[in-house]
């Protein structure tokens, strides 16, 4: 693959540092969450995540809608990523609650979502190493 844009961030100090984006654009404390025995006064890599994972699945809802055309410009994703112990190790998982138009019907909406699912990034990089689960609202 050739890659038509490259973000660049570095974090220090791990989940109890600082992340800085190379344009300084972001630029944020990092803490773990109180869940995880932390202080929870920042921001941690999961909410990360899941800010990036909700961004691209949305844009590809909307690639996906308009090849369809259906009009799911009002449509909302959020993004739950939990962690958790996976064996000695940690492991992710996924929940997408996808918010469809009213004017979408449910046949319709479960074809686009699925097939955002297969054109999104985000999905084809965690396909096979994190579950995903996809809801509809």
């Amino acid at each position: 693959m050739d890659a038509l844009y490259t973000a660049v961030a570095t974090a220090t100090h791990g989940r109890e540092g600082r992340a800085v984006s190379s344009d300084g654009r972001i630029d944020l404390a990092l803490a773990m969450p109180v869940e995880l025995g932390g202080d929870g006064q920042g921001s941690n890599p999961e909410q990360l995540f899941a800010a990036g994972y909700a961004a691209c699945f949305g844009s590809a809802l909307g690639l996906v809608g308009r090849q369809a055309k259906v009009d799911v410009s009002d449509a909302a994703v959020t993004a739950e990523v939990g962690i958790g112990k996976q064996g000695e190790s940690f492991g992710l998982k996924v929940t997408l609650r996808v918010e469809l138009p009213d004017t979408v019907d449910q046949a319709t909406g479960r074809k686009l979502v699925e097939t955002a699912h297969q054109v999104c990034p985000y999905s084809n990089a965690t396909r096979g190493n994190i579950d995903v689960d996809l809801v509809i609202e």
